[in-house]
C-alpha cells in the first residue's frame, strides 16, 4: 500500500507544475503577411510555447492554403501564439508585431497583395483588445508615417492551423525561405520603417 501511495505521490510531483503552467498559458492572433516570415520573431521569444501558421478572420470553414491563398474566403494568413505572460507579455508580444510588418497598407504586406496578406491583431479577450488599441494609436503619435496606421484589430474567430509543410518552413527550408524573403524585399521594407528595431 505505501508503495502505491509513493508512486501517486510521485505521478502528481511530474504532472501537477505541468498543468499549472498550462493553466496559465494564453493565445495571442497576429497577421503580418506571409505566415512563414511571422514565425521565426515569435520562436526566438523566451515564454513563447508555440507558434502554429494558420487562417482566420474570414467565413469558409475548414480552408486550405490554395483556397486562402487565392483569395475570396476572407481569412488572413496568420500566427497564433500561445505563451505564458508570467514570462513574457502580450504588450512585447505587440511590439514585436508591430516591428515586423507594414502597418500603413492596405491589403498587402510586401510582395504579397490580397486581403489574405492583410495586417491584423485578432485579440482573444478584452485586455487585449484594450492594449492593442492603445498600441496603434501610440504608434500612430510617436511614428511619422507617409500614410496612416491601416492593420486591422478585430476580435478572434476560428482559427484554422494550416498544413503541416507550412509549420516552421523557415526551419524545413531555409534555403527557399531566405530567398522568398530577400525576394520580397520584406527586411529591406522594414529597416526603412523601423529602423534598427525592424524584424524585433
Amino acid at each position: 500500500m505505501a508503495k502505491i501511495f509513493i508512486f501517486l505521490f510521485l505521478i502528481l510531483t511530474l504532472v501537477l507544475p505541468d498543468l499549472a503552467s498550462a493553466a496559465k498559458q494564453e493565445k495571442a492572433t497576429f497577421a503580418g503577411g506571409c505566415f512563414w516570415c511571422m514565425e521565426p520573431p515569435y520562436d526566438k521569444l523566451d515564454g513563447v510555447v508555440s507558434v502554429t501558421s494558420g487562417y482566420t478572420g474570414g467565413k469558409k470553414l475548414n480552408p486550405n492554403y490554395k483556397e486562402v491563398s487565392a483569395g475570396g474566403t476572407g481569412h488572413a494568413e496568420v500566427v497564433q501564439v500561445v505563451y505564458d505572460p508570467s514570462k513574457v507579455s502580450y504588450q512585447k508580444l505587440l511590439d514585436v508585431f508591430w516591428h515586423n510588418i507594414d502597418p500603413t497598407v492596405v491589403n498587402r504586406q510586401f510582395c504579397d497583395s490580397g486581403d489574405q496578406y492583410r495586417s491584423g491583431i485578432f485579440y482573444h479577450n478584452d485586455e487585449q483588445k484594450s492594449l492593442a488599441l492603445k498600441s496603434k494609436v501610440a504608434l500612430e503619435k510617436i511614428k511619422s508615417f507617409k500614410e496612416p496606421v491601416v492593420t486591422e484589430i478585430s476580435k478572434a474567430g476560428e482559427f484554422y492551423p494550416a498544413e503541416d509543410y507550412h509549420q516552421k518552413y523557415y526551419k524545413k527550408n531555409p534555403i527557399r525561405y531566405k530567398y522568398y524573403r530577400n525576394g520580397c524585399g520584406r527586411d529591406q521594407r522594414l529597416k526603412e520603417l523601423w529602423g534598427n528595431l525592424a524584424g524585433k
